[in-house]
């Protein structure tokens, strides 16, 4: 029998639940990493969000393992290369467009980082609870008019351009991978110029090796001074030590990040400077990667991941049973 272990199991969904169910033997467990190491062995498949890293070690440690399972686009927290040569399969939400575009989860949480920054809301709200009213040290800056610069054009890049349309702002965009752009979005060859121009830069883009360190001092040296960062994409897109430097300057007016690089273990020195910094300037804002973290949003992509497992095992039985045919023609 497939047996299944689901190392981030916390108000998971009843109907994945279910369908697993239907599948196999589920285990359901919040585990160490030296508890998934030692146990990771007996099962074929491992279904994980995003706080375990599945690294070398931890797949090398299960020779029966058939699948990897993970409600994510994007795949930094698995070691794929690895997967792929012991032969386990990667299911993710990567490149399920038609699904996707009924997630609106992280394009929403990007628009109320801008908003939280813009406004100065959470330094506000954590006035008013120390018993403070003072409306004049909270002035803010509106949204319409202002450039809204996006790169990366996909799903959630064009969703957060509509937002910004319907917040008066102009929607200029940079994705060298895209073709067809809609008539009421500017489109800029180069990211330079995109840089150049924005109040407010949106990061929509996988880590890769194209994309690794985008933005660094040569990029934040480009924006206007003053303008805004938001990331809703991956920590390892932007270079940290270059984002405080352009806090600590004044080169950047401020930043919104869902992700940091290293999470969610924080290992990297760079990325506790920033938290520090965080505590003691509201001109940053850092939330725990919650952009995707909704109800809706993760009952779905749970269910749908439960039915895309359904469907590779059964695909992989069939494989398996399917008869071999001699070459007649030779005997």
């Amino acid at each position: 029998m497939i047996k299944i272990l689901n190392a981030e199991p916390s108000n998971y969904s009843s109907e994945a639940r279910r369908i697993l169910l239907s599948i196999g033997e589920l285990h359901e467990s919040r585990l160490t990493r030296d508890e998934l190491l030692k146990c990771l062995g007996g099962f074929d498949v491992l279904i994980v969000r995003l706080g375990i890293q599945v690294d070398r070690d931890l797949i090398s440690s299960s020779p029966r393992l058939k699948a990897i399972v993970t409600a994510t686009t994007g795949l930094d927290h698995i070691d794929t290369e690895v997967a792929s040569k012991q032969g386990v399969a990667v299911l993710s939400l990567r490149g399920e467009s038609e699904f996707l575009r009924s997630i609106h989860a992280t394009a929403e949480h990007t628009w109320a980082l801008l908003l939280a920054l813009i406004r100065d809301i959470p330094a506000a709200a954590a006035a008013v609870k120390r018993g403070e009213w003072n409306r004049d040290q909270f002035r803010g800056t509106e949204l319409f008019g202002k450039i809204l610069g996006i790169v990366g054009y996909g799903r959630i890049g064009q969703r957060v351009g509509a937002y910004g349309q319907a917040f008066g702002m102009q929607t200029k965009v940079y994705d060298p991978g895209k073709v067809d752009f809609p008539p009421q979005v500017d489109k800029y060859d180069s990211l330079k110029d995109l840089l150049n121009a924005a109040d407010v830069i949106s990061l929509h883009v996988p880590l890769n090796e194209n994309t690794k360190t985008l933005m660094s001092y040569a990029e934040f040296e480009i924006m206007k001074k003053g303008a805004l960062l938001i990331n809703t994409s991956r920590g390892g897109v932007v270079d940290e030590e270059a984002l405080l430097k352009a806090l600590e300057t004044g080169r950047l007016g401020g930043a919104a990040l869902d992700v940091v690089e290293g999470e969610p273990t924080f290992p990297d020195g760079k990325t506790r400077l920033l938290v520090e910094y965080a505590k003691a300037h509201a001109n940053l804002i850092i939330t725990p990667h919650i952009g995707g973290a909704t109800f809706e949003s993760m009952e779905k992509t749970e269910i749908f991941m439960a039915n895309k497992l359904k469907t590779f095992l059964s695909d992989l039985t069939n494989r398996v049973m399917e008869p071999k045919h001699s070459d007649l023609s030779k005997d």
